[in-house]
């Protein structure tokens, strides 16, 4: 039944979402969202579609190398975003390319990733596994939506008896090492798939949210690691906050002062925040204010909505840091249609 509602509720978001794209009034746009905002979104759901590779992946180069599973599951939850699913929305083809291309990368051991290309695979692994999660829930084909759930629940007993002995994850599956980024995208992928209605071990994600509760510092900033502590990292502060508000921790603490560690840096400008990773900062500090609470996420969106529009390039695309443009436009469009509520962990 949970499945059923999840499905029907983001049909019902895609039908408006092409209502409009096809020029609906501004009576019919969620709050805050401009023209030039709605603009800008079909332009770079546009870009995405045209840049997408023929077998369903994207494979921009980044300066760490090509990480074809990632980027697929980023483009394809941006894609998601904007309302499409495997067979609704004018980009359901793209949706439904992307679903196969993740699904094929997934390997016997419940790995999913480019394995020849993806040095840092866990990350493809967490990104690819958050995408057919969403995907699963609004999937109408019985034959795909199982294809789906089995790759789901090996993956899911990868990241399990991956995770260190401290509770995190590290780039790869045998690391037994942790360390930030790689943890939070396992925690929000788990999460997803419970979400989704499949089985996740309850203590690894226990244990994962200990990990980052370990990791936090007296001014209220998560550190890179638990073992190689040092000053608070904006980025990973803001991941935690999201990914712990996802898990369903709103009272927890450390999730408090990680949020008022994150407003402050966002009040001060973002630089500290950014730390020269912009897109992926973005990225959590926009889901934490969202989940946050109204208040926040209005002040989060009104303050960085038009500096995100006017950043965007002529072809659609959006700047990525160091990891390349599908990179910079997929993060950049979850954030500016979260407002629209088609992805559902990202549901308050």
């Amino acid at each position: 039944m949970r499945l059923l509602v999840l499905a029907v509720t983001v049909l019902a978001f895609g039908t408006s979402a092409r209502c409009l794209a096809a020029g609906g009034s501004s009576a019919a746009r969620p709050e805050m969202i401009t023209a030039e905002t709605e603009k800008a979104i079909e332009a770079g759901l546009a870009y995405l579609a045209r840049t997408q590779a023929r077998n369903g992946s994207w494979r921009s180069r980044t300066n760490y190398g090509v990480y074809p599973v990632a980027m697929t599951g980023l483009a394809g939850l941006a894609l998601m975003a904007g309302g499409n699913t495997t067979s609704e929305g004018p980009y359901a083809d793209n949706v439904r390319r992307a679903v196969h291309f993740v699904l094929s990368q997934a390997a016997r051991n419940g790995l999913i990733a480019a394995m020849e290309e993806e040095s840092r695979s866990m990350y493809g692994h967490g990104f690819g596994m958050l995408f057919l999660a969403q995907a699963y829930g609004t999937e109408q084909d019985p034959e795909l939506q199982r294809d789906i759930y089995r790759v789901l629940v090996r993956g899911i007993m990868l990241t399990a008896r991956s995770q260190s002995a401290d509770g995190g994850w590290l780039y790869t599956p045998d690391a037994n090492s942790d360390e930030g980024s790689v943890t939070v995208t396992q925690i929000q992928a788990l999460r997803a798939c419970r979400n989704a209605g499949i089985k996740v071990p309850k203590s690894t994600i226990e244990r994962a949210a200990a990990y980052i509760e370990k990791c936090a510092n007296p001014d209220g900033g998560i550190s890179y690691s638990l073992r190689n502590r040092g000053q608070s990292r904006g980025p990973i502060t803001a991941a935690a906050v999201a990914v712990l508000y996802n898990a369903g921790q709103y009272e927890n603490p450390v999730a408090h002062k990680a949020l008022e560690y994150t407003k402050r840096n966002l009040e001060a400008g973002g630089s500290r925040i950014f730390s020269g990773h912009q897109c992926y900062a973005m990225l959590y500090a926009g889901q934490a204010m969202y989940l946050s609470s109204e208040e926040n996420w209005k002040w989060f969106f009104s303050k960085y909505r038009d500096d995100l529009v006017r950043q965007q390039d002529k072809d659609g695309s959006w700047p990525g840091d160091s990891v390349g443009e599908v990179y910079g436009t997929a993060t950049t469009l979850i954030i500016l249609q979260l407002p629209y509520r088609y992805l559902p962990i990202l549901q308050r």
